[in-house]
């Protein structure tokens, strides 16, 4: 320090801090020597204290308001020093502001999953996170187990042990609830507040430090089971699979109808699709669409070929032709072929699937 900032610091005789940080707790100001004028201003503003540490030992705190410094109201100090009969020349003694309003945008999180037993799903894995807000509550302790001889203490300093301390603390609550996973959202304020005061409890009397809000913002299970959790809801919005498959198999029979982007080949797929649900359906004892008149009974050995759009497609069994005729993706005038056919033929001229075509009643009389 130059000669300049030596005497300058001596002539100064009003102590204070104006804080423009948001993040400092404590600050310790700056004097030549620690050397403090009989007389000085002291001005403690809202939201600080000052502590006087004279060689290594708290003395005498201030709260906010403006204070003329004499050996009257620093009794601690003047029994420190030795004065008797009060004193005139200029004192040493460290001066700490300490911050004691709330700062309140500090984040907390699990770094690594916590293993749960969950009465739903068994052994999980959950990681959780939120805001809390801090405040100093004691500056003497703060100074002692925190500060020590640090001219600048910023919440940095501490907000690892502070997270720690949350995570511990969240661990030793969620394992003891035994809330299932499902229904914790429903719990979060009620869990916010035993988890601020858990933690409370480990830093109020050990650090001078008080968790004033904490939020619990979010308890997530790990991605891939909530992706069994959607699929979970998806099926359980559909209902009854019967009829969602039903809907799916006219959907899309209707887009391959239709030869949007897939041509003949994309006609032809979708009647196969078409065809395998309608088997599917069969099998399960439930008709897509009901007839009045049974088709009469087919050899189940018997392979089907049909021409779509001049594309064969097959091989298909009796059952699925059937079901075919019934969706109207065969008509009357459908070329179809199987074994024992001597060429492709329209499928009413075919003896064997003639009848699927029949929407009941006799066959129109022949002309007399």
């Amino acid at each position: 320090m130059g000669l300049f900032d030596k005497l300058r610091n001596e002539l100064i005789d009003i102590i204070e801090w104006i804080d423009d940080s948001q993040h400092t707790l404590v600050w310790r100001f700056p004097r030549y020597q620690n050397e403090i004028k009989n007389g000085a201003q002291l001005i403690v503003r809202p939201g600080q204290v000052a502590v006087f540490v004279h060689r290594g030992e708290l003395a005498d705190v201030f709260e906010p308001g403006h204070y003329e410094l004499k050996a009257d109201n620093l009794p601690l100090l003047s029994t420190l020093q030795g004065w008797k009969y009060g004193f005139n020349s200029p004192f040493r003694s460290e001066v700490y502001f300490v911050s004691t309003r709330q700062i309140t945008d500090l984040k907390w999180g699990t770094p690594n999953p916590i293993m749960l037993r969950d009465a739903d799903f068994g052994p999980v894995r959950l990681r959780a996170f939120g805001t809390y807000a801090l405040k100093a509550i004691d500056a003497k302790i703060l100074l002692k187990e925190l500060v020590g001889t640090d001219g600048q203490f910023e919440t940095d300093e501490v907000t690892e042990l502070l997270r720690s301390i949350i995570i511990s603390s969240f661990a030793d609550m969620i394992g003891s609830r035994k809330i299932a996973a499902l229904d914790l959202a429903a719990h979060y304020r009620e869990l916010s507040d035993d988890l601020r005061k858990m933690a409370c409890e480990r830093i109020d009397d050990e650090y001078g430090l008080e968790i004033t809000n904490l939020m619990i913002v979010n308890v997530s299970l790990p991605e891939e089971v909530e992706k069994a959790l959607d699929t979970r809801s998806s099926i359980g919005v559909m209902g009854d699979l019967n009829k969602f498959q039903q809907y799916q198999m006219g959907m899309a029979l209707g887009n391959a109808g239709q030869g949007d982007g897939g041509g003949a080949a994309g006609e032809g797929l979708g009647l196969g699709i078409g065809l395998a649900m309608a088997n599917r359906f069969t099998q399960m004892g439930t008709a897509p669409v009901a007839q009045p008149v049974a088709p009469p009974p087919m050899p189940t050995s018997t392979t089907w070929y049909v021409a779509l759009n001049g594309q064969q497609q097959g091989p298909y069994s009796a059952d699925q032709v059937v079901q075919g005729v019934k969706l109207g993706q065969l008509t009357p005038a459908t070329l179809v072929w199987c074994q024992g056919l001597d060429g492709w033929k329209a499928a009413s001229q075919v003896p064997q699937l003639a009848g699927a075509f029949q929407q009941g009643g006799p066959p129109p009389l022949p002309p007399t």
